[in-house]
């Protein structure tokens, strides 16, 4: 059964442009994975992000750009198939981007109400961290990831 999660949109202090490039390399995304708190093996090129987290094997690969608008996401060799979105819009505050991020997910029962409510709070605190980054605020960090 597929799941559908959207994050909250968040008002990043950069432009679409600036935000796409960034998130268009996933060897990018591998830079943002703190080492010293999540124990992980990571593999990254500009369309492939393969980690081990806590032994399981988790694999992104790009499957659509338009630039300057979305990146889409696929999982590769991955527990749970999923796509993800990453949108990029212009704000109506000059210099400022929309963003948000929806996720499809192949959830059984079982794992959707395990899971359902935890995916969309790590979708949400995503967006509120990349807003606080892009204002110079230290984003918020889970209790159980803080030293």
């Amino acid at each position: 059964m597929t799941a559908h999660y959207t994050s909250k949109h968040g008002q990043v202090a950069k432009r679409p442009e600036e935000m796409y490039m960034v998130f268009t390399d996933l060897r990018n995304f591998a830079q943002m994975i703190p080492q010293d708190k999540v124990q992980a093996e990571v593999e990254a090129d500009f369309d492939h992000l393969t980690a081990t987290v806590q032994g399981f094997r988790i694999g992104l690969r790009v499957d659509e750009r338009q630039p300057y608008r979305l990146i889409r996401l696929g999982s590769a060799e991955s527990p749970v198939e999923f796509v993800g979105v990453l949108h990029f819009e212009p704000s109506a505050i000059p210099g400022r981007t929309d963003f948000w991020i929806d996720l499809d997910a192949n959830l059984n029962f079982m794992m959707k109400t395990m899971l359902g409510g935890k995916l969309q709070q790590a979708l949400d605190k995503m967006v509120d961290g990349l807003v606080d980054a892009s204002e110079g605020r230290m984003p918020q960090m889970p209790d159980d990831l803080r030293g």
